[in-house]
């Protein structure tokens, strides 16, 4: 960035600001429009204070603004003593600062301590000659680096507002003279083309700066391909609406087209997927790395193959143009805008659907990176989940329901394995150790932890013969309160030991904060194994446990589950437990796979806002001779 003096300060301010402002109809006063781009620079910069500032010859105006304090917000204007706009009027340029007050121009304007301006970005806002009229500024109470993704940002917004202000000048402008030619009776009919033609280009404008402004909310805060499909469908609107706008992916040699979650199209039932070598309009354009624009069904034929003009043919398209997408390093994949009659793109459009692709392809970038991040998460987790142990002796089985959302990378876990005999007279039925439990969080984070803490518990079980749960879990309390884990949640930690001389099994349970175990005997009955103490975590400093005991009948159901099966919103909790326990009364006698499933199905959500875990074992039946 140019270096700017300290004398730039006293620069004049052409006295062609204040004329132009005069024809945008801006002031002091606040603007719904002007108010929308700071907004839009407060969310897109995530920075506390925004604003449009405009520079006036004694004083600064900000008809635009977000996070600024009073009285200054009430005011709309700032004196020239505290602007750093008029350094971006002045020099044209953009001012990129990461902390003013270690910048040797601006460490003494009063603006710092005033309005708390540290870090400041600011781009220029021109009209259509090119005038700097101000800038588009985000603002930060602390230091801070901006990235070039942000500046890019910014940048955009910017030109996107730059854009409103000309067409405002223009309209302005439009008004005067047409009140000027109206008066003027000789040059009526002249007036009135004229008038026409100043209405229809402000028009075309406006649908493009209106394009641009869409684009830029609409697919800010897209979470994947779906989502970015599913709001191209109504981002071109206005003059020369599209008939079909489609998103093709870039593959290795070929492309794949994103279909619409929600709208049947027949052109993407016919044609999913393109060789990269095929003769159509848009393996061109991902070929040449260009725009490619065909106006009408001749320059098909002319150009492409028998099979692509069919195509066009039959989804009845006349003019088409396509745009290739560009990541930051890659190409990404392909736009495809088709009009079902002839369409002229002149300049003006090709450059605001050029600068619109721009946002698609960023959109896109970033939702090709959630998708795989989210793929890499979901198999990291499922990696995590504990393989079942095989045993002739008692029957085991667990699901895991992912949540629907899939940023909700939780911490729900099960865990099984056999604890080593603690005496030759065990037998051949040795003891088995079972826990669910439930990390606090949903994210990556979340996941991490819950595969520490069942590791620790592992250890902490296998460390203390006889293998007690309350003292594995005791061991584990006083281990998260000195290590620097911040682990926090609820689980239920069972052992489950065959008993002496009988067929009957002893289930020894200790219960940190989680939903209670049920228990279903041969019968029928169910019961709650309501006994528990405090959830876990390492605020609470080291806690001694306390366990229970129950006699197992053959052919008893021990259930254990998270609490994203039972705990909902606008829903009883207590209600929703007690048809848990129907449930498991009706059909706890059924295999243990299609048992969780059943529950899953008839009590999880559909698209579930918790993960959900459920853990079943049946004690063996005695045979009967």
């Amino acid at each position: 960035m140019p270096e700017q003096s300290r004398e730039s300060e006293a620069d004049p301010i052409s006295g062609t600001q204040p004329q132009a402002l005069r024809w945008a109809g801006l002031s002091a006063a606040s603007d719904n429009g002007m108010d929308r781009f700071a907004r839009l620079v407060s969310r897109a910069l995530t920075v506390p204070v925004a604003f449009v500032s405009l520079v006036e010859e004694n004083q600064e105006i900000l008809p635009g603004l977000f996070g600024l304090p009073e009285p200054w917000a009430g005011r709309r204007a700032l004196p020239v003593s505290h602007s750093l706009c008029r350094y971006v009027v002045v020099s044209g340029q953009p001012l990129v600062v990461p902390d003013a007050r270690a910048d040797d121009r601006l460490r003494t304007n009063p603006a710092i301590e005033d309005l708390a301006i540290v870090a400041y970005a600011g781009m220029p806002l021109t009209d259509g000659d090119g005038l700097v009229l101000g800038s588009l500024c985000a603002i930060d109470h602390e230091p801070r680096t901006w990235n070039e993704g942000e500046l890019r940002d910014l940048e955009d917004l910017a030109a996107a507002c730059s854009a409103e202000l000309c067409l405002r000048i223009l309209s302005a402008q439009s008004r005067s003279a047409q009140e000027v030619l109206e008066t003027a009776r000789a040059a009526a009919d002249r007036a009135r083309n004229d008038a026409q033609r100043l209405e229809q280009e402000a028009q075309a404008g406006m649908d493009h700066a209106e394009l641009l402004l869409r684009a830029s909310e609409e697919l800010a805060q897209t979470s994947g391909l779906e989502d970015v499909r599913r709001r191209l469908r109504d981002l071109f609107v206005g003059v020369g609406k599209p008939s079909y706008v489609g998103l093709l992916v870039a593959g290795e040699d070929e492309l794949h087209r994103v279909p619409d979650p929600d709208i049947a199209h027949a052109v993407e039932r016919e044609v999913l997927t393109l060789p990269a070598d095929a003769a159509f309009p848009s393996t061109q354009a991902m070929r040449e790395r260009r725009m490619v624009f065909v106006p009408d069904r001749e320059a098909m034929v002319a150009d492409y193959s028998p099979e692509a003009v069919g195509f066009f043919d039959r989804m009845g398209f006349t003019t088409v143009l396509c745009l290739p997408l560009w990541g930051s390093r890659v190409l990404l994949g392909v736009l495809a805008i088709c009009w079902d009659k002839r369409h002229e793109v002149g300049v003006t459009e090709r450059a605001t659907l050029t600068a619109a692709s721009g946002y698609i392809a960023q959109a896109v970038e970033r939702a090709l990176y959630l998708d795989e991040r989210i793929s890499v998460a979901r198999e990291l987790q499922a990696a995590m989940l504990t393989d079942l142990p095989l045993t002739d002796h008692v029957e085991i089985s667990a699901l895991y329901q992912p949540a629907a959302d899939d940023h909700m990378i939780g911490g729900d876990w099960y865990d099984a394995y056999h604890l080593p005999r603690v005496s030759a007279s065990d037998g051949e039925r040795t003891a088995l150790m079972v826990t669910v439990g439930d990390i606090t969080g949903h994210d990556m984070h979340a996941a991490t932890i819950m595969g520490q803490i069942r590791s620790m518990l592992r250890q902490a079980t296998l460390d203390h013969p006889p293998y007690s749960p309350a003292t594995a879990l005791t061991a584990l309390d006083a281990a998260c309160s000195v290590l620097p884990i911040e682990a926090g949640g609820t689980l239920v930690h069972a052992r489950l030991d065959p008993a002496d001389d009988s067929p009957d099994w002893t289930l020894t349970w200790s219960n940190a904060g989680h939903p209670p175990p049920l228990i279903r005997t041969p019968d029928g009955h169910v019961a709650q194994l309501v006994e528990h103490d405090i959830l876990f975590h390492r605020s609470l400093g080291p806690y001694n446990r306390t366990e229970h005991q129950r006699r197992l009948l053959p052919g008893s159901t021990l259930l254990l589950y998270t609490d994203g099966l039972v705990e909902r919103r606008r829903h009883d909790m207590h209600a929703t437990v007690a048809q848990l326990v129907a449930l498991l009364a009706r059909h706890g006698d059924r295999p243990l796979d299609d048992l969780l499933h059943r529950i899953s199905n008839r009590l999880a959500d559909p698209s579930p806002e918790d993960d959900v875990v459920l853990l079943a074992v049946r004690t063996p039946v005695i045979a009967q001779r």
